[in-house]
């Protein structure tokens, strides 16, 4: 897995039906997603072809008194054109549950057959001089959506035979209604209408096989460990976040897969000082039991080197989309937020852990149970152990020359310091509590590298300065000393800031009540999710 899933890479899941039958198939919603996105593209398309066939018509009077003669002419076009553009609507449709686009696409699939049959068939003129037509376009139609509709052989081979069986079937119609007078002997019926279509449902069963083969292999070359990749969250420069599910426990889950090679396609072999690396301080980061740090239920490393985590899957968003979707939050949702941040923190200082890279979007403010702007820190330390392995030099990484992220990083982690402390932690805390304030980074430049000079040289101005909300001095004060140049002159720890913070005075509390009524009302609709920012 050196590289990340692409767009038709697969994870099945497959059961048992209660009644012992058939295997039902359940794909992942991302790729389910994707299917819906082909159906749509596809019904659009034939109702183009359709309509297409009306154009000579329209430009010349003897083909368009022909058209218009009867309704056998133009009906059976304007109803396909009719329902393709109603299967369009119907999958674009939001409320349209993702389980019903295989259904409705089996059904277009045998209706669209029986559709181009009767445009085709069902013009008593073409079958009263009728010798052997050759293939239908229904033969395409079926082979085409062997391919596009990946689902299981059995289920293709039925909807392929529904699908093909629509030329005898409506052949036999017209017959029947005395539509032409045709007639054909039986020997002329079954090789001209039936046997051709024979290997047509044999190939579209080949293909289907062959594809979904190759998808459950997929699938379970993507299992990490007891876990079930499902659907994408979010991916980044880092890798990709995954919902997951436990293949025996009912327990949602997230997995961060981290690239760590140069280049996606690059495969770079893990020693095993780097694996026992990875282990240590992933068991470090399991074993910080602080409520504001995520929890970690698993980690590993795949046959192809790539690194995975395990964490739990949160119902909220982070504190960068939470101020791009409200704006700055009052001073004291911001204290409310920090201290729980500074929870975290202080327990990893007392094991030795440096987060390195706290920024908005490792901040993750979720509905916990019944708690409200419950904060969950993200990302501790493992993110630096495997970026650190391609680095040219100790410290670098192939993005911004440093580990973390340059709007948020204290000017000796900028300087490529060996040895951080917690106090690098506390320098970037100041510059989330800036962003909460105001909305905007301590310092903005055009490139990555300018940030990170004004973060060695620069000196800040005071949140107050940006924002029309009211912010005390003294909360003022402690944020500017906590992105201060000289570590010694920010908080020491994560626990003396919380108490800083809680002492600010000039600020209303801010209760669980005010919190649960600003989730009620202006939280974004969206669905549970964990780390979608993956950069």
């Amino acid at each position: 897995m050196a590289s990340p899933p692409r767009d038709d890479i697969l994870f099945l899941r497959e059961s048992r039906t209660s009644n012992g039958g058939d295997r039902a198939l359940r794909l992942a919603h991302d790729v389910m997603t994707r299917l819906a996105a082909r159906l749509r593209i596809l019904s659009l398309l034939y109702a183009l072809t359709f309509a297409a066939t009306f154009v000579p018509a329209l430009l010349f009077p003897a083909d368009r008194a022909l058209l218009f003669s009867s309704v056998i002419f133009w009906g059976p076009r304007a109803i396909a054109i009719t329902m393709a553009l109603l299967v369009a609507v119907v999958i674009r449709s939001d409320r349209l549950p993702l389980s019903a686009v295989m259904p409705i696409g089996l059904a277009f699939e045998v209706a669209g057959s029986h559709a181009i049959t009767a445009a085709e068939f069902l013009n008593p003129t073409a079958l009263d001089n009728l010798r052997w037509p050759g293939l239908s376009w229904v033969a395409v139609w079926t082979l085409l959506f062997a391919v596009v509709l990946p689902i299981p052989p059995r289920r293709t081979a039925f909807a392929a035979v529904a699908s093909v069986s629509s030329i005898p079937v409506v052949l036999g119609f017209a017959i029947a209604a005395n539509i032409t007078s045709f007639r054909p002997d039986p020997t002329q019926f079954l090789f001209w209408f039936v046997f051709p279509y024979v290997p047509v449902v044999v190939l579209a069963y080949v293909f289907c096989r062959t594809v979904y083969a190759l998808s459950t292999q997929v699938s379970r070359a993507r299992e990490l460990g007891s876990y079930r990749l499902e659907e994408r969250l979010g991916e980044g420069g880092m890798g990709e976040v995954w919902r997951a599910s436990h293949r025996l426990l009912a327990r949602p889950a997230a997995i961060k897969l981290i690239q760590h090679s140069l280049a996606p396609d690059v495969h770079l072999e893990v020693s095993d000082h780097e694996r026992r690396q990875f282990e240590r301080e992933a068991q470090i980061i399991a074993s910080l039991r602080s409520p504001h740090t995520v929890d970690l239920f698993d980690f590993g490393i795949t046959a192809n080197g790539t690194f995975y985590y395990v964490m739990e899957l949160l119902d909220g968003l982070d504190a960068d989309a939470l101020v791009r979707h409200s704006g700055p939050v009052p001073a004291e949702r911001a204290i409310y937020l920090l201290r729980q941040v500074c929870h975290s923190l202080s327990e990893a200082e007392a094991v030795g852990v440096v987060h390195r890279d706290i920024k908005p979007a490792n901040v993750f403010v979720c509905r916990y149970g019944e708690e409200y702007d419950f904060v969950k820190v993200l990302d501790f330390g493992i993110v630096k152990i495997v970026t650190d392995r391609t680095a040219p030099r100790p410290g670098l990484t192939r993005e911004h020359a440093v580990p973390g992220t340059p709007a948020f990083m204290a000017p000796e982690q900028a300087a490529g310091a060996l040895q951080l402390d917690g106090r690098a932690d506390i320098y970037a805390t100041g510059c989330v509590a800036y962003w909460l304030l105001t909305g905007r980074t301590v310092f903005t430049a055009e490139t990555p590298l300018d940030v990170l000079m004004h973060h060695a040289h620069s000196v800040p101005t005071p949140p107050s300065a940006h924002t029309s909300l009211p912010i005390p001095p003294a909360l003022d004060d402690l944020v500017l000393s906590c992105v201060a140049k000289d570590p010694a002159e920010r908080p020491q720890t994560a626990r003396e800031l919380s108490r800083r913070l809680a002492a600010i005075p000039g600020t209303s509390a801010w209760t669980d009540d005010r919190a649960r009524e600003w989730w009620t009302r202006f939280q974004p609709a969206r669905k549970p999710s964990t780390h979608l920012r993956t950069d």
